[in-house]
């Protein structure tokens, strides 16, 4: 399929990157040294002034009423210039869509203004636990119907944005005698309600910029009308968003492995060494000729899925070969930009070694790459 973009989504997809050059990409370095999170906060807001948290979400909920490609393009714009910033625009974007597609008209209006405007700086999607990782059926956390509130009790780990999302979807047992996968629910929850806690603050290799907390939940009282769909529903509501939110992390990764290659294919055409520019080299032209075809391929299939996403159509299989490829294409990047640059990629007063410790966790959250291909493999093997 020949994808030619509308001229929304160049539009989009030029202001997006003219954000990340002028207001990411300098800060990033800083970010990332100091955790400084006034730095995200703000760009974070700034972010939800052009419409980036609410991407997909109908305008009359205060979205940009764009669509699936242009979220894609957004986040490799936001991945190339600070990707701590990027994962969190995109996690906020997946809780946006989520609330639009299987909330109560209450729900959107309460919820998706705040989302989109910056009122909220982020939204937290809860479902990671301690047992329950890959296997996401395996949740713990329950949730009991006492008169007007559900109560619910567990512990979720590596969430992102936790210290500063507005609202999380937090996912919990209704039913224990359901089958696996069934009696699950999926609930809006605010940092405010009573039993909420947010707890510690991962220290992590990548990413560290953006925030990723456990969240405890201690007879956490959330109000009847804040159910996201039906009772039972929530295993499919997660499966279905994880689909959407694969094309989002492949896509912020496409844009780490980008920025990578293109700062050193700069520094191949000046690092001089037996008197020429290394770029003249083959085994140099080699290494970019190869990860620059595989970052291409991976715009490409990451930009069929959002694509097939956008008509309606079953995106499953495409999203995760998406981000399957597009994930490991861009660590493969981010080494072999490393080994361009020698010593001086290792070295923290270059951009590099930043991107390697950044670009390591795409292949891990929203699905590993083993669990993308036992997706990928169930889809074809049904066929």
């Amino acid at each position: 399929m020949l994808f030619e973009l509308t001229e929304e989504e160049k539009l989009i997809q030029a202001a997006a990157a003219r954000f990340a050059k002028q207001e990411l990409e300098p800060a990033a370095a800083e970010l990332d040294r100091t955790k400084n999170r006034d730095i995200l906060l703000t760009n974070l807001k700034k972010l939800a002034e052009l419409g980036f948290m609410g991407v997909n979400i109908r305008s009359e909920y205060g979205g940009t009423d764009s669509n699936s490609v242009a979220l894609s393009l957004v986040l490799t714009e936001l991945g190339r210039g600070c990707a701590a910033t990027a994962v969190t625009t995109s996690v906020t974007n997946m809780v946006a869509e989520a609330i639009e597609s299987m909330g109560t008209e209450a729900q959107r209006k309460k919820y998706l203004s705040r989302v989109c405007s910056g009122e909220y700086p982020a939204a937290g999607f809860g479902l990671t636990e301690p047992e329950a990782g890959s296997d996401a059926s395996a949740v713990c956390t329950t949730a009991v119907l006492r008169g007007d509130h559900w109560i619910l009790n567990g512990r979720k780990i590596f969430i992102t944005s936790g210290a500063y999302a507005g609202v999380f979807i937090i996912w919990a047992v209704v039913d224990k005698d359901a089958l696996r996968g069934e009696g699950i629910g999926a609930f809006l929850v605010e940092p405010e309600f009573a039993g909420f806690t947010v707890g510690k603050d991962e220290e992590k290799m990548g990413q560290v910029g953006s925030a990723a907390n456990e969240l405890i939940m201690e007879n956490c009282q959330v109000p009847r009308e804040n159910l996201l769909g039906d009772v039972n529903n929530g295993y499919r509501i997660a499966v279905s968003e994880l689909a959407g939110g694969r094309i989002g992390i492949g896509s912020l990764a496409l844009g780490i492995g980008l920025a990578a290659m293109d700062y050193a294919k700069e520094y191949a055409k000046e690092r001089v060494q037996f008197d020429r520019p290394i770029a003249e080299f083959q085994a140099i032209q080699w290494k970019l000729a190869d990860r620059y075809t595989e970052l291409e391929a991976a715009r490409l299939l990451l930009l069929q899925a959002a694509h097939l996403k956008d008509q309606g159509k079953d995106f499953t299989k495409a999203a995760s070969m998406a981000k399957l490829y597009a994930s490991e294409s861009a660590n493969r990047a981010c080494y072999d930009a490393m080994q361009i640059l020698g010593g001086y990629g290792y070295s923290r007063e270059y951009p590099l070694e930043r991107m390697a410790r950044d670009v390591r966790v795409c292949t891990i959250y929203e699905g590993t790459s083993e669990i993308q291909r036992l997706i990928i493999a169930r889809q074809l093997l049904r066929q």
